[in-house]
């Protein structure tokens, strides 16, 4: 990009809840231009006229390699099962890419890696940008190095789709990578529901549940802990 030009910027998701607050910073922005946005749903329409705004002159497409032309940086707010189809689509065109969506699992993150630097493009992975996110995780990787057990409880609401959630799982995965954790007491020796020994980590467990005022048995689930 020359000096002074401002960034070109697409935005995969530009519909939903989170692409719509970044579409508006990104069109509030005096260094920034948004020259595209993706969503299926909305594909072919301007972007204004899909959020049921005057048109914005921002085209929409059906999928990322369509938007690239022209493009500096695309940012990823879509789900995990297209983010990381999404992010090598954009470094094989040249594009740098911020990834907001969860869900990569540390062997995606490796193949980005390789990918990027093989195009020399710079990609800013996080599946949660929260700052409290973000500085509990550093919490927790420091505590893991002086525990000798851990384990991370994701819980949320019934309808959230992804078991376990990005964020847990990209948190379980770190841990792992600091210290495994052991084994307080080998599982053949408890009694009743037994089901961790065919899971090869007891450390992320997932629980889904409606609100106290919603809830009912109908609609809470908790699921077994899961591998990382």
């Amino acid at each position: 990009m020359q000096r002074g030009k401002a960034l070109s910027v697409c935005i995969a998701g530009a519909t939903g809840w989170e692409g719509q607050a970044i579409a508006q910073g990104v069109l509030e922005a005096a260094d920034l231009t948004l020259a595209a946005a993706v969503s299926r749903s909305a594909a072919g329409q301007d972007l204004g006229q899909a959020l049921g705004r005057d048109a914005l002159g921002v085209p929409v497409y059906g999928a990322v390699g369509e938007a690239l032309d022209g493009v500096d940086v695309l940012i990823d707010y879509t789900s995990p099962t297209v983010v990381k189809a999404n992010t090598l689509t954009a470094i094989d065109a040249g594009v740098a890419v911020v990834i907001g969506a969860s869900g990569l699992t540390a062997s995606d993150y490796a193949e980005i890696d390789h990918a990027a630097r093989g195009r020399s493009v710079g990609v800013i992975a996080s599946g949660n940008f929260s700052l409290t996110a973000a500085m509990c995780q550093a919490g927790a990787l420091l505590a893991a190095r002086h525990l000798p057990r851990w384990e991370v409880l994701d819980y949320a609401s019934a309808d959230k789709p992804d078991v376990p959630s990005g964020t847990a799982r990209e948190l379980a995965e770190r841990l792992g990578e600091v210290r495994a954790p052991a084994l307080g007491y080998p599982i053949r020796t408890f009694m009743g529901h037994r089901r961790l020994e065919a899971r090869r980590s007891p450390a992320l467990r997932s629980i889904r549940s409606g609100s106290p005022a919603s809830w009912s048995p109908r609609r809470s689930s908790s699921v077994c802990p899961t591998s990382v």
